[in-house]
Parts: structure tokens; C-alpha cells; sequence
């Protein structure tokens, strides 16, 4: 604002000199008596409202006084109130400095600002300044803070109110508690463990996996943050070390190491060591034992067809005359060897009979044959108690 002090009518005689003097509400402005005739406010606010005059002299002292005008000034409200954050977005990790700032796109004269928590309006801080921005810090935050935030502003003419603006504080994880649930007192085989992962503190969603000596036995998702199980049926080789991990992108922490010592029931070991006799003998005496059951079928079959047929008498022996030179008597009878064979299906039996003049033929006994000898002589050498089937 600039204000100037003119003369209507002045003196005709020249060489005159004016000097001029500016006075708001009883008090000089400026520097007092001077030769310019304007006097200029730079930034003009409420409180320059008043009663404003100025006047002039020459030298000789004639001074004058120019009439009283009265200024009023008017303030601007403020308008379009608005809040942002740092970091923007709202979003801001535990223990971070969170900055809320409330902004006017119009308004003057000294503002008040005004910054609000919840849809309540908890008032957190009132600031009063000449500018168009103003800013609100929480130097370190908590979970309870995540909360909605709005700022107002004031110039006089009322309150204008900024929009919600929601915060979220992020939380990482806490180092996850995992809990082995059994059945009973012991786990045993067969047995349908739980495995329950739960970290106390961390934001929403959380991804929990499961190990068993650093095997991934499997994993799953909590949406809404708590913890998760997992189960599984135990067996011998589930002995060991496990332990979970909990991760929701803000860095995983894994849980204590639990031991797990799985029983094996007392009739199950039992059962577990007569098998596995069982396999040992059947792999050693397997061989054996079948061509000793096949000696004694082969020997009982023998044995029927014997008993069931009556004993062959053997034909006789067909005298012949033998020529001999030098001999000293034709008529002495020499020995007489003759083969007879005898087929009955596939079964060929051989008897050599040795006839002398002197003796009687003796009653020949059931003959043995050559498949008989060859299977005991040829399985023997394999397993020793064959000669029980003999």
C-alpha cells in the first residue's frame, strides 16, 4: 500500500523546500520528516487497519495538515485446506518420524492450523503463523498411531477442514513361537502331530514355513496376521530338530529349535525283528530249502510209482555158447551179461544182471536209477542236510 501527501495550492514564490511526515493513529511512520511524498507498506495486514493523515512544512518552518482518512483492511479467508504426509502415502514403518503438513491454497493475515486425530477430532497440536503451510511431527511411531489424521485452518473467518487421511504403520515381525501338539504324552508312530506357528507382534499378511532339519515341510499364509498350523502323520524318520520362520516383507525371524523324539511301540519292534529274520534266513536257506523240497517230491513220486506197479521179473538170461581157443574144457559155463531196458513214459531204467553156472539167482531188489543218483549226488555238494531227504 502506498500513501501520498500532495499539495493543492502551493506558495508562488519559489526556492521552497517541502518536507513530508506520515502519522498512523497518533505515531509517525517511518523515518519521521522527509523530502519524499509517498510512504510505502510493503505487505499490508489486518493490523494496519486504522486512521492514517500526513503533513507538510518549508523552511521557514510553515507546516500544514492534510485531512484524516480512515483504511480498513480486509483479510482473505483461507480456502482449500489440505493434508499430506512424509513419507507420503501414509504409509510409514515403527519407530520412523511421521510428518503430517497442512496446506491453504489462498488466505491471509496470521492462520491458525489445527491437527486432528480420529474421526473424533482428538486435537494433537495448534500452531499459529503467517504463512500458508504448516507441519506436525511424531518423532518416533508407534502402533497406536496408525490411526485417520485431518488439519483446519483459521484466519478469522472460521475453520476450514482438510479431508481424512489414514496412516499405516508397518510392523515387522516378531521372532515366531513354535508349538508341537500330540496326541499324548509321547509321540508315536502313526501318531497326527500339529505344528503351531504363531509371532506375537507384525503387520498383516504373514508367511509362516515349517522345517525339519532345514527341510521345507511346508508353508502357509495368515491374512489377517495370528498364526497358522500345520500337521502331518509321524514316522521313524520325522526324529529331529524343527523350527518355523515368519516373514511379511519387512524381514523374517525364525523361531527356537524343537526337539521331537518319536517312540516306536514295543510290538512293533518285535514285529520289526522277526521280519527281518525272517528276510535274513529266507535270503540265505531259500535256495537250499527249495531243492530239498523238490528231493523229497521227486523221491515220494518215485516211491508211488514203485508200489503202485509190481516188481518186473527179469527175463532170463539166453544161454550162449562163448568159443574159446585154447580152451581146455568146452563144456565149463562162463558168465553171461545181458542189458534190459525198460521204458515207462519219459523214464528209462537200466539192470546189468551177472549170471554164474554155480550160484543161484538171487531176488533182484527194487532198482535205483541213474536220475536218482545224479539229483542226490548233484544237489548235495549245494546244501548240506539234503541227505535227510536220502
Amino acid at each position: 500500500m502506498t500513501l501520498t501527501c500532495k499539495i493543492q495550492h502551493p506558495p508562488q514564490k519559489s526556492g521552497f523546500q517541502f518536507q513530508f511526515c506520515f502519522f498512523k493513529d497518533g505515531r509517525v511512520l517511518g523515518k519521521g520528516w522527509n523530502s519524499s511524498p509517498e510512504f510505502q507498506i510493503a505487505t499490508i495486514w489486518r493490523e494496519n487497519s486504522g486512521s492514517y493523515w500526513c503533513g507538510a512544512k518549508t523552511v521557514p518552518s510553515i507546516e500544514t495538515w492534510s485531512r484524516r482518512i480512515q483504511i480498513q483492511v480486509q483479510r482473505v479467508p483461507v480456502s482449500n485446506v489440505s493434508l499430506e504426509t512424509q513419507p507420503p502415502g501414509g504409509l510409514v514403518m515403527e519407530g520412523e518420524k511421521l510428518v503430517l503438513v497442512c496446506l491453504v491454497a489462498g488466505g491471509t493475515g496470521d492462520i491458525t492450523f489445527f491437527w486432528y486425530k480420529g474421526a473424533l477430532g482428538l486435537n494433537l497440536e495448534t500452531k499459529t503463523q503467517r504463512s500458508l503451510t504448516a507441519k506436525f511431527e511424531i518423532p518416533t511411531v508407534r502402533e497406536s498411531d496408525a490411526e485417520q489424521y485431518y488439519c483446519a485452518a483459521d484466519n478469522g473467518y472460521g475453520p476450514s477442514l482438510s479431508g481424512l487421511v489414514s496412516i499405516t504403520v508397518r510392523i515387522p515381525v516378531s521372532r515366531p513361537v513354535l508349538t508341537l501338539r500330540a496326541p499324548g504324552a509321547e509321540a508315536v508312530v502313526v501318531d497326527v502331530v500339529e505344528l503351531h506357528c504363531e509371532a506375537q507382534r507384525g503387520s498383516p499378511p504373514i508367511l509362516y514355513q515349517f522345517y525339519h532339519e532345514d527341510v521345507t515341510l511346508g508353508n502357509s499364509l495368515a491374512p489377517s496376521g495370528g498364526g497358522v498350523s500345520f500337521n502331518f502323520s509321524l514316522t521313524a524318520e520325522y526324529s529331529g530338530n524343527y523350527y518355523c520362520e515368519a516373514n511379511n516383507g519387512l524381514g523374517a525371524q525364525r523361531s527356537e529349535l524343537v526337539s521331537l523324539n518319536i517312540t516306536v511301540p514295543t510290538r512293533d519292534r518285535k514285529e520289526l525283528l522277526t521280519s527281518g529274520v525272517i528276510e535274513v534266513l529266507l535270503g540265505i536257506l531259500g535256495p537250499g530249502t527249495m531243492a530239498l523240497l523238490f528231493c523229497c517230491w521227486l523221491k515220494r513220486k518215485i516211491g508211488r510209482r514203485a508200489a503202485r506197479d509190481p516188481p518186473r521179473s527179469p527175463p532170463s538170461p539166453v544161454p550162449q555158447q562163448s568159443t574159446y581157443l585154447n580152451s581146455p574144457d568146452r563144456e565149463q559155463q562162463h558168465p553171461v551179461y545181458e542189458n534190459v531196458n525198460v521204458v515207462r513214459g519219459d523214464e528209462v531204467y537200466s539192470l546189468v544182471y551177472h549170471m554164474q553156472q554155480e550160484l543161484q539167482p538171487a531176488a533182484v531188489g527194487p532198482p535205483r536209477t541213474q536220475i536218482e543218483d545224479k539229483v542226490y549226488w548233484g544237489i548235495f555238494p549245494y546244501f548240506f542236510p539234503i541227505w535227510l531227504c536220502i
